[in-house]
C-alpha cells in the first residue's frame, strides 16, 4: 500500500469551493485532493496525470466514486487538448495544479528519484519520455551539466560537481542514483558534505525538473488554464520550490494587470505548523489562488 499524505487539502477544499460543477485536477498522482472533492461536492472530477503507474493507483483508490471521476494520462501542458477532448472547453469551474514529485514517485526507488535507496538513474515521470537523467549525466557536456544544476537547482558549486561527473564517468558510466549522490557528495566543500541536508538535494532537483521540462509545462499549463475555466471560476497552484513560485507569482499578476483574473491570495497560502509537523514534506508548499473574470 502506498502512503501519501495530500499538502494543503483543506486549504484546496476552502479555494476551488467544489458544489456540482467539473474540476479538473490536473496533476492526480493517487487522487488525495480528488477524493476530498467529491467526499465534500457532487462535482465532478478529470483526473489527467502523466505517470501511468500512479493512474492505476488513484483508479483504485477512487473506485467508490465511479462514473464521477475520468482519467486521463497526460501532462498538464495539455490541458487546453485534454479539455476540448472531453467537451468541456470553458465549462470548468475549477483547477488545481500541485506541481511536483509526488510522494509515491519519491518513495518508488525504481524511478530514480531518491537520494535514499538505490535505484536506476531515470527520474522521468512519464515513463515514455525520451530524456532520461541517465542520458543527461553521461552524454551532456560538462559545461551544459553544469548550466543544469546552477539554472534548475541554484547549485553554487555547478562547475566542480560538473567537472567531477565527468571525470568518473570516464571510468565507468554512471547508472544509479546513490553513485550519482556519491560522485556529488566527494565533489562538494568539505562543509556541505556532511551537513544536515544531503549535499545532492539541489542537483537531483535541477536534473529532474530539466529532465520533465516542469517549468516549461509549468508556463503551458498556467496559459491553458485560462481557456478551460469558465467565468468565476478557480484556478489553484500548489508550487515546492522558488523557480515555480516565481512563475505562478509572476503569470498571476500579469494577469491580473490585463483584468483576465483576480489574485485571491496577497501572499501564497503555506502549511500549518500542524501539518508539516505530520508530512515534514509538505513543509516548502506554496498555494496561491486566482478568479478566472
Amino acid at each position: 500500500m502506498h502512503k501519501h499524505i495530500s499538502v494543503l487539502l483543506h486549504e484546496i477544499i476552502d479555494s476551488l469551493k467544489p458544489k456540482n460543477g467539473i474540476i479538473i485536477d490536473a496533476t492526480l498522482g493517487l487522487g488525495g485532493h480528488t477524493k476530498e472533492i467529491l467526499k465534500v461536492s457532487k462535482a465532478r472530477v478529470i483526473g489527467i496525470d502523466q505517470d501511468g503507474e500512479a493512474l492505476e493507483l488513484a483508479k483504485n483508490n477512487l473506485k467508490d466514486f465511479k462514473d464521477r471521476v475520468t482519467f486521463i494520462q497526460g501532462n498538464f501542458s495539455q490541458i487546453e487538448k485534454i479539455a476540448k477532448g472531453a467537451d468541456v472547453l470553458g465549462k470548468i469551474s475549477g483547477v488545481l495544479m500541485d506541481v511536483g514529485v509526488s510522494s509515491y514517485q519519491f518513495d518508488e526507488a525504481s524511478r530514480g528519484f531518491s537520494l535514499k535507496e538505490n535505484g536506476p538513474l531515470d527520474m522521468r515521470m512519464d515513463k515514455d519520455g525520451s530524456l532520461s537523467a541517465y542520458e543527461i549525466i553521461n552524454s551532456w557536456p560538462e559545461v551544459e551539466i553544469a548550466r543544469v544544476l546552477y539554472e534548475f537547482g541554484d547549485e553554487y558549486e555547478s562547475r566542480r560537481i560538473a567537472k567531477k561527473i565527468v571525470e568518473e564517468r570516464r571510468k565507468d558510466k554512471i547508472t544509479s542514483t546513490l553513485k550519482l549522490a556519491e560522485i556529488i557528495k566527494n565533489s562538494v566543500s568539505k562543509g556541505r558534505a556532511f551537513g544536515k541536508i544531503h549535499p545532492a538535494t539541489k542537483s537531483f532537483q535541477a536534473l529532474r525538473i530539466c529532465v520533465n521540462d516542469e517549468l516549461g509545462s509549468l508556463s503551458k499549463g498556467l496559459e491553458q488554464s485560462l481557456k478551460v475555466i469558465k467565468k468565476d471560476g478557480i484556478l489553484a497552484v500548489i508550487s515546492f520550490h522558488s523557480l515555480e513560485d516565481r512563475i505562478v507569482k509572476r503569470f498571476f499578476k500579469d494577469m491580473a494587470s490585463n483584468g483576465q483574473v483576480e489574485v485571491l491570495t496577497k501572499k501564497p497560502i503555506v502549511p500549518t505548523l500542524d501539518e508539516t509537523r505530520s508530512n515534514p514534506r509538505s513543509r516548502s508548499a506554496k498555494l496561491r489562488v486566482a478568479k478566472v473574470l
